[in-house]
């Protein structure tokens, strides 16, 4: 057992250093792999972690397999470390944005399966804020945006499915809205497919969305209720592509109705059904912060607009 009175002289000393090498090896679960990361030697990591397990005086890993896994102790030394370096991490940020002509970065992951429209409209009035920052958008799939929104590289995710239950990202829903999709298809194709819709589906060429992205499931769902099986003739992760394919003729798609009029003033494609029973959900996904970005209250309203929530 720790003597409480060394825990408390322990404490007074801790060296955030030391703090850094074992957060490296609890994240890559290799003293190899983490050296690698901060460009050391393994011997040096190796050494860092054994003086700050000497100041603690208790092992903070167990290897399990070729991994090093943080014992009980280590994970709660560990949900600390996440603690101290993202509040790090967003002091840096928010000093950042205190300098006298600095441009404050707004990093947005877009989920691949989200209308680019969609994401213009959300996105837009950003650059008529006062405060000046640079918008970048990093677009991928859920489970890499999560990563990425993690370590502090993203300040907000725009995504079709809501955060995981369970999952140890520190991080908040914020529900944005929904949506009815609407199909469409070639113009010159719209007359055959108008009539009889939904049924004018059965066994036709369809473009699917990622399977990964909410929509695809709730499309398979739909088919089953309305008993059609259209052909599927592809499936994009990029919306952009999916409208590019449709409009040349290679299949009917659907997009969120809230997008509808954009689709058709960007492409040459026309409507052949709406479905409201089919929605599409719509999330902002935050980090934990003591400060958000002040973009983001702008995206929530824009959303709050283009989806008409009351």
């Amino acid at each position: 057992m720790l003597n409480p009175a060394h825990v408390r002289h322990v404490m007074k000393q801790l060296n955030f250093h030391h703090l850094q090498y074992f957060y490296a090896v609890a994240k890559e679960g290799s003293v190899t792999r983490a050296a690698e990361l901060m460009n050391v030697t393994p011997q040096t990591v190796s050494g860092q972690i054994t003086t700050f397990e000497e100041y603690i005086g208790a092992p903070l890993f167990k290897r399990e397999g070729k991994r090093l896994e943080p014992n009980s102790l280590g994970q709660i030394t560990l949900r600390y470390a996440d603690d101290i370096f993202n509040l790090g991490n967003e002091l840096s940020r928010t000093l950042a944005t205190q300098d006298v002509g600095q441009v404050a970065n707004f990093n947005v992951g877009i989920v691949e399966a989200i209308p680019k429209m969609m994401v213009y409209e959300v996105l837009n009035d950003c650059f008529d804020l006062e405060n000046r920052f640079l918008l970048e958008c990093h677009e991928g799939d859920f489970s890499s945006l999560l990563a990425d929104l993690s370590i502090n590289k993203l300040d907000m995710i725009i995504s079709d499915q809501p955060l995981p239950v369970g999952v140890s990202v520190r991080a908040i829903n914020q529900y944005l809205g929904q949506s009815g999709v609407t199909f469409f298809v070639a113009s010159e194709q719209c007359e055959h497919y108008q009539k009889d819709f939904p049924h004018s589906l059965h066994k036709s060429p369809f473009l699917m969305p990622s399977r990964k992205s909410a929509q695809f499931q709730n499309l398979i769902s739909w088919f089953a209720q309305v008993k059609v099986a259209p052909t599927v003739v592809a499936e994009v992760d990029d919306s952009a592509l999916l409208k590019i394919f449709g409009q040349t003729g290679r299949g009917i798609f659907c997009v969120a109705t809230a997008v509808e009029q954009d689709v058709m003033s960007q492409f040459d494609v026309a409507v052949i059904g709406r479905v409201d029973s089919i929605s599409d959900r719509y999330y902002a996904i935050l980090p934990e912060r003591k400060f958000k970005h002040p973009a983001v209250d702008s995206v929530l309203g824009a959303a709050d607009k283009l989806l008409n929530i009351s």
